[in-house]
Protein backbone atom coordinates (compact mmCIF):
# COMPACT_ATOMS: atom_id res chain seq x y z
CA UNK A 1 0.00 0.00 0.00
CA UNK A 2 2.92 2.50 0.00
CA UNK A 3 3.77 1.99 -3.69
CA UNK A 4 1.75 5.31 -4.79
CA UNK A 5 1.20 5.31 -8.32
CA UNK A 6 3.39 7.92 -10.35
CA UNK A 7 0.07 9.38 -11.65
CA UNK A 8 -2.60 10.45 -9.06
CA UNK A 9 -6.55 10.80 -10.50
CA UNK A 10 -8.80 13.00 -9.62
CA UNK A 11 -11.98 12.15 -9.03
CA UNK A 12 -14.55 13.66 -12.40
CA UNK A 13 -17.87 12.21 -12.30
CA UNK A 14 -20.35 9.72 -11.09
CA UNK A 15 -23.68 8.18 -13.45
CA UNK A 16 -26.83 8.02 -12.51
CA UNK A 17 -29.52 6.31 -14.19
CA UNK A 18 -32.78 8.12 -14.23
CA UNK A 19 -36.42 7.82 -15.16
CA UNK A 20 -37.10 11.80 -16.29
CA UNK A 21 -33.70 13.52 -16.96
CA UNK A 22 -35.57 17.01 -17.12
CA UNK A 23 -37.22 16.47 -13.56
CA UNK A 24 -33.61 15.57 -12.05
CA UNK A 25 -31.71 18.08 -13.89
CA UNK A 26 -34.56 20.86 -12.08
CA UNK A 27 -34.20 18.72 -8.70
CA UNK A 28 -30.47 18.64 -8.91
CA UNK A 29 -30.01 22.48 -9.64
CA UNK A 30 -32.69 23.78 -7.31
CA UNK A 31 -32.14 21.42 -4.59
CA UNK A 32 -28.29 20.95 -4.89
CA UNK A 33 -27.33 24.10 -6.64
CA UNK A 34 -25.75 21.72 -9.25
CA UNK A 35 -25.69 23.86 -13.06
CA UNK A 36 -26.02 22.12 -16.17
CA UNK A 37 -23.53 21.91 -18.46
CA UNK A 38 -24.47 20.18 -21.36
CA UNK A 39 -28.03 18.30 -22.77
CA UNK A 40 -30.05 16.80 -22.31
CA UNK A 41 -29.50 15.19 -26.26
CA UNK A 42 -30.82 11.90 -27.38
CA UNK A 43 -28.39 9.33 -27.87
CA UNK A 44 -29.05 6.18 -30.67
CA UNK A 45 -27.80 4.15 -33.13
CA UNK A 46 -24.51 4.95 -31.31
CA UNK A 47 -21.71 2.54 -31.88
CA UNK A 48 -19.56 3.85 -28.90
CA UNK A 49 -22.82 3.74 -26.28
CA UNK A 50 -23.49 -0.04 -27.55
CA UNK A 51 -19.97 -0.52 -27.12
CA UNK A 52 -19.76 0.82 -23.73
CA UNK A 53 -23.27 -0.25 -22.53
CA UNK A 54 -24.11 -3.22 -24.95
CA UNK A 55 -26.23 -5.01 -27.25
CA UNK A 56 -29.27 -4.37 -25.32
CA UNK A 57 -28.83 -0.48 -25.69
CA UNK A 58 -30.82 1.00 -28.06
CA UNK A 59 -31.89 5.11 -26.84
CA UNK A 60 -31.41 7.16 -24.11
CA UNK A 61 -31.09 10.82 -22.95
CA UNK A 62 -27.61 11.96 -21.30
CA UNK A 63 -27.11 15.34 -19.44
CA UNK A 64 -24.03 16.95 -17.85
CA UNK A 65 -24.33 18.74 -14.66
CA UNK A 66 -21.30 20.01 -12.47
CA UNK A 67 -20.85 20.79 -9.08
CA UNK A 68 -19.73 24.02 -7.20
CA UNK A 69 -16.08 22.15 -6.68
CA UNK A 70 -16.24 20.76 -10.48
CA UNK A 71 -17.36 17.14 -9.48
CA UNK A 72 -19.74 15.68 -12.40
CA UNK A 73 -23.09 14.07 -12.65
CA UNK A 74 -24.04 12.45 -16.31
CA UNK A 75 -27.29 11.60 -16.34
CA UNK A 76 -29.29 9.01 -18.08
CA UNK A 77 -32.77 7.90 -19.20
CA UNK A 78 -32.64 4.93 -20.60
CA UNK A 79 -35.62 4.71 -23.16
CA UNK A 80 -34.67 1.43 -25.03
CA UNK A 81 -34.33 -0.57 -22.98
CA UNK A 82 -37.14 1.38 -20.73
CA UNK A 83 -35.58 2.64 -17.13
CA UNK A 84 -36.32 0.57 -14.54
CA UNK A 85 -36.16 2.03 -10.83
CA UNK A 86 -34.10 0.03 -8.13
CA UNK A 87 -36.03 -1.36 -5.18
CA UNK A 88 -35.92 1.35 -2.53
CA UNK A 89 -33.56 -0.32 -0.16
CA UNK A 90 -30.26 1.34 0.76
CA UNK A 91 -28.44 -1.75 -1.33
CA UNK A 92 -25.35 -1.44 0.42
CA UNK A 93 -24.28 -4.78 -0.07
CA UNK A 94 -24.34 -5.11 -3.60
CA UNK A 95 -21.44 -4.25 -6.02
CA UNK A 96 -20.96 -0.96 -7.26
CA UNK A 97 -22.06 2.87 -5.85
CA UNK A 98 -24.90 2.39 -3.16
CA UNK A 99 -24.93 6.04 -2.63
CA UNK A 100 -23.55 9.68 -3.72
CA UNK A 101 -22.49 12.33 -0.95
CA UNK A 102 -22.95 16.45 -0.80
CA UNK A 103 -20.99 18.85 1.91
CA UNK A 104 -22.96 21.15 2.81
CA UNK A 105 -22.83 23.15 6.19
CA UNK A 106 -26.14 23.03 7.61
CA UNK A 107 -26.88 19.15 7.23
CA UNK A 108 -30.70 19.50 8.50
CA UNK A 109 -31.33 22.66 6.61
CA UNK A 110 -30.19 20.35 3.18
CA UNK A 111 -32.18 17.04 4.47
CA UNK A 112 -35.12 19.32 4.87
CA UNK A 113 -35.19 20.53 1.24
CA UNK A 114 -35.00 17.35 0.08
CA UNK A 115 -37.81 15.68 1.78
CA UNK A 116 -40.11 18.62 1.00
CA UNK A 117 -39.04 19.00 -2.65
CA UNK A 118 -39.92 14.86 -2.78
CA UNK A 119 -37.66 13.20 -1.34
CA UNK A 120 -36.83 10.88 1.58
CA UNK A 121 -34.60 11.26 4.84
CA UNK A 122 -33.33 7.68 5.62
CA UNK A 123 -31.42 8.48 8.87
CA UNK A 124 -30.85 10.77 11.76
CA UNK A 125 -28.97 13.18 11.64
CA UNK A 126 -25.52 12.34 13.51
CA UNK A 127 -22.57 13.62 15.04
CA UNK A 128 -20.05 12.31 13.27
CA UNK A 129 -17.13 12.71 15.62
CA UNK A 130 -17.42 11.80 18.84
CA UNK A 131 -20.65 13.57 19.66
CA UNK A 132 -19.06 16.72 18.33
CA UNK A 133 -22.19 18.48 17.15
CA UNK A 134 -19.97 20.23 14.51
CA UNK A 135 -19.59 17.49 12.61
CA UNK A 136 -22.70 16.05 11.67
CA UNK A 137 -24.06 13.45 8.65
CA UNK A 138 -26.99 11.92 6.88
CA UNK A 139 -28.84 10.00 4.52
CA UNK A 140 -31.55 10.80 2.36
CA UNK A 141 -32.58 9.66 -1.45
CA UNK A 142 -33.81 11.76 -3.81
CA UNK A 143 -37.42 11.64 -5.21
CA UNK A 144 -35.94 9.46 -8.41
CA UNK A 145 -34.16 6.63 -5.79
CA UNK A 146 -30.51 7.43 -5.77
CA UNK A 147 -29.14 8.07 -1.95
CA UNK A 148 -27.76 10.93 -0.96
CA UNK A 149 -25.38 11.09 1.88
CA UNK A 150 -24.49 14.74 3.42
CA UNK A 151 -21.73 15.90 5.34
CA UNK A 152 -21.09 19.19 6.77
CA UNK A 153 -17.60 19.00 6.43
CA UNK A 154 -14.97 17.88 3.61
CA UNK A 155 -14.37 13.79 3.48
CA UNK A 156 -10.46 14.46 4.36
CA UNK A 157 -11.33 16.24 7.56
CA UNK A 158 -14.67 13.85 8.37
CA UNK A 159 -12.62 10.65 8.14
CA UNK A 160 -8.84 11.68 8.30
CA UNK A 161 -8.92 12.07 12.04
CA UNK A 162 -10.33 9.81 13.79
Amino acid sequence: MNDRPAFAVAFNHVGIGVADIDAAIAWYCDILGMRLISGPVEVSNDRQAQNVLGSRFGKMRQAHLSSINGIGIEFFQSIEPPFERRDDAVEFWKSGVFHICVTHPDVEELADRIVASGGALLSAVWDERGGDPNYKMCYCRDPFGTVIEIYSHSYELLQGHR
